[in-house]
């Protein structure tokens, strides 16, 4: 079983529009709704890859009555997020059918109170004991401490389960401390933890923080992978053009999936970017065409970086 942990869950609602103009009036051609945020993302790819996952965070309001409701229909995704007095959030993804690009709008979320912060640790507590692997993942609601992640990666090691951090700002500064066994920033988080826009000299820093790995995502230049095993750098076989909404949750869902299985770092980035470019090439986030997949896990290129 692979736990992974959505604090700041969220209603995704995606809208695919002809073309998107600033000052005007658009027509939107589809409209899908899923249950979102980071780590809900996670979840539904890892049980689509054939893992058992279970999903912790806070849901609560009309948006997190949406949301269980929906993660219900999700196959293979057992449902354990804690009820909050908020609302939870929605995200608005607006899709450019001409270019292909995605603008973005996300809520902050609801205030968790002091009472529900600790209900929720007594529960994730219980929960770790008995996973292989733990993700954390996304932004933190108001209200739970900035040092929320630092406690959760403490609680997991602590338990010997391995956890996979991605998340940002000082939130990522704090849980790094804790020693998670691998982060996943982008480059721009990476550059704010560390101070250096050079990814590879950043990992390195990043490493010497606590994270025991670094696996920064480039965009499309794909992975760059910093290790006490070496340094890789993988990348998918073309440019890609599409919905990278849930792209980089495609990432930690590859790389834990992976690292439950025992695979090695260069299998588990083949298969991170290959899920990668695949979420980008689908119209939802958090999903991905198996066939696709397949296909490009084929053909991404992993270098060595030693």
């Amino acid at each position: 079983m692979i736990l992974t942990v959505t604090l700041n869950t969220a209603l995704d609602v995606t809208y695919r529009v002809p073309r998107l103009l600033p000052h005007a009036s658009h027509r939107v051609t589809a409209v899908t709704e899923r249950p979102g945020g980071k780590g809900l993302n996670v979840a539904r790819v890892l049980a689509a890859l054939g893992h058992k996952v279970t999903a912790t965070g806070f849901a609560g309001g009309p948006v997190g009555s949406v949301v269980r409701s929906a993660l219900a229909a999700s196959p293979g995704v057992v449902d354990a997020l804690v009820p909050c007095g908020g609302a939870s959030r929605r995200t608005l993804a607006v899709v450019d059918e001409a270019s292909g690009d995605t603008t973005q709008f996300n809520e902050p979320g609801p205030l968790i109170t002091p009472a529900e912060w600790s209900r929720f640790l007594a529960h994730y507590e219980e929960l770790v004991s008995g996973v292989r692997a733990v993700a954390l993942c996304g932004s933190l609601p108001p209200g739970v401490p900035v040092g929320a992640y630092a406690v959760l990666v403490r609680t997991a090691r602590a338990a010997g389960v391995p956890v996979l951090l991605d998340t940002s700002g000082e939130a990522l500064r704090r849980g790094v401390a804790a020693r998670p066994e691998i982060i996943k920033p982008n480059a721009a988080e990476l550059a704010e933890l560390t101070g250096s826009r050079d990814p590879l000299p950043a990992s390195r820093d990043a490493r010497r923080r606590g994270a025991h790995a670094v696996v920064t995502s480039l965009g499309p230049a794909g992975l760059l992978a910093a290790t006490a095993q070496g340094t890789w750098q993988a990348a998918p076989p073309r440019p890609l053009s599409g919905n990278p909404t849930g792209a980089g949750d495609s990432v930690v869902a590859g790389l834990l999936s992976a690292m439950a299985e025992g695979l090695d770092w260069p299998d588990r980035l083949t298969r991170a970017v290959a899920l990668s470019a695949a979420t980008v090439l689908a119209p939802v986030a958090g999903e991905f065409d198996p066939g696709v997949y397949e296909e490009l896990r084929q053909t991404v290129r992993v270098r060595n970086g030693n």
